[in-house]
């Protein structure tokens, strides 16, 4: 099997709900990542033979093999092929191992993995709603092999499964505004995002004919561990989860551009990160988001690594009590996870989301001289992405 190699990979700001991308289309936010590592790297587009990206709420505007629309619409070669997929919030990180798999086996030289959602403009779970008048995702026969839980109590679930408290969950929460803010107090995410122009929206609720700039993370809030305290929990009336302690609604997209290292210098791009291993693996659907763990354990097992081998560690914060009952289970540095903060802090755009943490995960070997990243994602119905890099 070739090695596969990341020659690039970009992504949006992150825009908080109704914030500054909400008044682009999906596939417009889209096409600007896939756009950007065009022109960042000066590849000619027809080299790339296929794209697959994420997106998880694949109705209305990001229906219809929205990846495929996300290309044309930027003006890209026609003769490039697209497929959009779904493993729920590992939506992109799952298209991205995808792609290597494709590059790995001689499918294709050159791939792009992406990912998008806008959840201002399509919300989640509405592609499900009973309002649609077209039935529930979930049928009667599968009740009679799992209970149904959401992921709000699955996340509960795991809290008590681990010992993790409700002042455990609000100090990871707190500890996440604060990575945050210093990476981009420092500019650390110089290089890694692209600003994106969006029309104004009137007070009618219209587009307007002038635009505004995003060029930061929108999700970063002020807090303090008094503040964290005094919010409700959403899950259970006493649980530890609150919106301070738990992903955001959130808006952007990502792109990672994969090849292999013979096509890589036959083309004189230079390769910034090697794919170890890649996986996705199932865990029990109702806990249903230990994922990170088994994928964690299944990677370092495939590779021979050890959990000390990893110099940076991308772990999405769905909910605190993902990260910490990972960190419990797999022995983590708490210092290597998440260092620049994650998505409660910076935010979560579900199909998107698996794009930027390998983005960051590689820009953070490169800050700090690094050698491997492992980055990892729960998703819905109890499913674990993983994908191991090594920087060269």
């Amino acid at each position: 099997m070739s090695n596969v190699v990341i020659v690039d990979a970009v992504r949006t700001p992150i825009g908080k709900r109704n914030g500054g991308l909400s008044t682009l289309h999906p596939a417009q936010v889209l096409a600007t990542v896939q756009q950007a590592i065009v022109e960042r790297t000066g590849i000619d587009p027809s080299v790339i033979d296929q794209v697959i990206g994420g997106c998880v709420s694949q109705v209305g505007e990001q229906a219809f093999n929205i990846t495929r629309t996300a290309w044309l619409s930027a003006g890209l070669p026609i003769t490039t092929a697209a497929t959009t997929v779904d493993t729920q919030c590992g939506s992109s990180q799952q298209a991205t191992n995808l792609a290597t798999a494709l590059v790995g086996s001689g499918v294709v030289d050159v791939a792009l993995a992406c990912g998008v959602e806008v959840m201002s403009r399509i919300p989640i779970g509405v592609g499900g709603s009973k309002a649609l008048g077209l039935g529930i995702p979930i049928p009667k026969t599968y009740f009679d092999q799992y209970e149904m839980t959401s992921q709000f109590e699955g996340a509960e679930r795991i809290a008590e499964k681990y010992g993790i408290t409700r002042a455990d969950t609000d100090a990871f929460g707190f500890a996440s505004q604060q990575r945050a803010a210093q990476a981009w107090a420092e500019d650390r995410f110089s290089g890694q995002y692209v600003t994106v122009d969006a029309p104004d929206r009137n007070d009618d609720g219209s587009l307007a004919d002038t635009f505004h700039t995003v060029a930061r993370d929108e999700g970063l809030r002020e807090t303090t561990m008094e503040k964290l305290a005094s919010l409700k929990p959403v899950g259970r009336e006493n649980g530890v989860h609150t919106a301070g302690n738990s992903s955001q609604i959130s808006d952007g997209a990502s792109a990672v551009l994969l090849m292999t290292q013979e096509k890589a210098d036959a083309l004189g791009l230079k390769a910034r990160a090697r794919i170890v291993d890649t996986c996705n693996v199932g865990v029990d659907p109702v806990l249903m988001l230990t994922g990170p763990i088994d994928a964690t354990q299944r990677l370092l097992a495939r590779t021979g690594l050890s959990i000390d081998d990893i110099d940076t560690f991308e772990i999405n914060e769905a909910f605190a009590s993902v990260v910490l009952a990972w960190q419990k289970a797999v022995g983590a540095d708490p210092a290597k996870t998440n260092p620049n903060g994650g998505a409660i802090a910076l935010g979560h755009p579900l199909g998107g989301t698996g794009g930027f943490l390998i983005t960051k995960a590689l820009y953070e070997l490169e800050r700090i001289g690094g050698r491997y990243g492992l980055i990892s994602m729960c998703c819905g119905g109890g499913l674990g992405t993983g994908t191991i890099i090594e920087r060269l």
